[in-house]
């Protein structure tokens, strides 16, 4: 079994700060994490694999310094690494990012068939959650978002089947492979690296892949050529205005609490009380 996850290194968003003039990202030393719900992915990967065999390679897209995401993700226990960079790549926004994903994975299957892709949910630097499904698109491959569990893989069948968590509550899903799967927080645990796997992360040689070993012939499909979004503007929220206002007091009831915060919204809402008696 083949698996390939994509990862993406991101900014600490807990460290993140916003210039008070120009109005943008302050990236100038913030630390650097792997996306937090690739992780989750990856160990969802890493589970089918000590269960099926095969092998699990990690890919992503950014530059030389990702390589230090990717040889984490190899201490983690993943078989191989490949990181796609290339001056092309610059500036890509969601469509032009799952294209280059896209195809190379695609040429990734060339050589070696690929059974499942894994993806987080979002990542924490752009939350749009658009890079998977873009990538499943281009594929032509099934996608199975929000996935909060996988129930069961059936190799000989080629089916997968998970539990989807939705508005309406959990959607159990059947499909066929290969297919894209996007987990979500809380699915699983990530597990601590085993010492074999340090010291081959510490030794492992990342492949870099420019836009050419990834077999993309339209480089015009990447980077700020290829990306129609546009951020007009980067601001950081106003403070409230607005203090927190004390409307219970230790040693209350949970009615007198009730109470309290009734009495509180009806003062302010005047009509309110009205409306919901009628």
């Amino acid at each position: 079994m083949h698996i390939v996850v994509c990862i993406k290194q991101v900014p600490d968003s807990a460290q993140i700060r916003v210039h008070p003039v120009t109005n943008t990202i302050m990236r100038q030393g913030v630390p650097t994490i792997i996306n937090p719900y690739d992780l989750f992915s990856l160990e969802e990967a890493l589970r089918l694999r000590d269960q099926f065999g095969g092998k699990v390679t990690v890919i992503t897209m950014g530059p030389k310094m990702a390589i230090e995401a990717l040889k984490k993700c190899i201490s983690y226990g993943a078989d191989e690494a490949i990181l796609l960079t290339d001056k092309v790549f610059a500036g890509s926004d969601t469509l032009a990012t799952s294209f280059a994903l896209a195809s190379t994975i695609a040429k990734i299957n060339e050589g070696e068939k690929v059974d499942m892709v894994f993806c987080g949910k979002q990542t924490i630097d752009g939350d749009t959650a658009q890079v998977g499904p873009g990538i499943a698109r281009r594929l032509g491959m099934q996608q199975l978002t929000y996935v909060a569990e996988v129930e069961k893989v059936d190799l000989d069948k080629g089916e997968v089947v998970v539990h989807r968590r939705s508005e309406g509550g959990v959607q159990v899903l059947s499909t066929k492979l290969p297919c894209l799967v996007t987990m979500l927080e809380g699915s699983n645990e990530m597990r601590y690296g085993t010492m074999d796997d340090l010291f081959r992360a510490a030794r492992y040689e990342v492949a870099e892949w420019d836009h050419k070993a990834a077999g993309i012939t339209a480089p015009n499909q990447c980077g700020l050529k290829g990306s129609p979004t546009v951020v007009k503007k980067v601001f950081a929220p106003p403070p409230k205005a607005v203090k927190a206002q004390m409307v219970a007091t230790e040693g209350k009831s949970a009615r007198e609490v009730a109470d309290s915060l009734l009495d509180s919204l009806f003062a302010k809402h005047s009509k309110l009380e009205t409306e919901i008696g009628q």
